[in-house]
């Protein structure tokens, strides 16, 4: 037995989303295709250094108006994969709704020897980027919003609650946030085969885990996820959710129906899509 009476093939399972997808592959494809084409529309994005590694860069599709608010995508790909260039499907909806789109790149936690902690350290700073040079690419340094996916979820959720002003920026640096697909408990996880490549323990689960730090959600927060995920992946969102609100925190939670893990991040990029849509509400809300 290693988790809620799951066996270890189970649970293995139930954190491997290609076991609930068979078409992730394709999907896949279809986003960094469609990734492609949006710079075909929008044009090479600028690409800004925000640390002195290579990988240490982050993509901005400008909306081309002073004063214009960011939002900022965290994408996915199990710590491991994944790179700007194939994450930026949804620039073209937000660009044209008036808003920058900004893509950061950041290492594998392979090449950190399994550190979380450095992947959150370096999105800490490509965050202090965007937030000191927002002016440069028209954007609104006092309207900056936050997106995550999957393993990238994760990360914003740990970005939100995160001490700021150790980094000498304001405590609400995000007005808003979406998460979509992700883990906020990682005390299963660090018993499944993810752990051959993250190193988690009692150390640093609490640290890493959003779910353990309800109240420094102070912002509107969605927390979205598919009912063709993997039902521990709708669990952690479903106990996330309700222990934020349990806080007396401002949450809502967004269920895509029909939707696996790989094709409900595609809405992203759709104003009438359930991720889409609500980034856009989010964004304008007043306040």
């Amino acid at each position: 037995m290693t988790w809620q009476d799951m066996t270890q093939e189970e649970l293995d399972a139930a954190y491997d989303q290609t076991v609930y997808a068979p078409n992730h592959e394709q999907v896949l494809a279809r986003l960094a295709d469609r990734s492609a084409k949006v710079r075909d529309i929008l044009g090479d994005p600028l690409r800004f250094r925000y640390g002195d590694r290579a990988i240490e860069s982050l993509d901005v599709y400008p909306a081309g108006i002073d004063n214009s608010p960011i939002l900022i995508f965290i994408h996915g790909g199990t710590w491991r994969f994944g790179v700007a260039a194939d994450n930026a499907f949804a620039a073209d909806m937000y660009v044209n709704a008036g808003i920058n789109f900004v893509v950061p790149d950041f290492s594998s936690v392979e090449d950190f020897d399994g550190s979380l902690e450095a992947l959150v350290a370096q999105l800490q700073q490509a965050v202090k980027w965007v937030f000191v040079h927002a002016a440069e690419f028209g954007g609104d340094a006092s309207r900056i919003y936050l997106a995550g996916f999957s393993s990238g979820a994760h990360l914003a959720g740990v970005l939100l609650t995160c001490d700021w002003s150790a980094l000498s920026l304001p405590q609400d640096i995000f007005k808003a946030a979406l998460l979509c697909s992700g883990m906020y408990d990682l005390t299963p996880v660090a018993h499944t085969w993810r752990s051959d490549y993250v190193s988690l323990g009692p150390d640093n689960i609490p640290r890493l885990s959003p779910q353990a730090h309800p109240e420094k959600f102070s912002m509107p927060l969605t927390v979205a996820y598919g009912t063709h995920e993997s039902p521990e992946f709708q669990r952690q969102a479903r106990d996330f959710a309700r222990t934020v609100e349990t806080a007396g925190q401002d949450i809502r939670v967004l269920v895509g129906e029909g939707y696996n893990h790989f094709e409900i991040i595609e809405t992203l990029g759709n104003p009438d899509g359930v991720i889409g849509r609500e980034m856009l509400r989010l964004i304008r809300s007043p306040g």
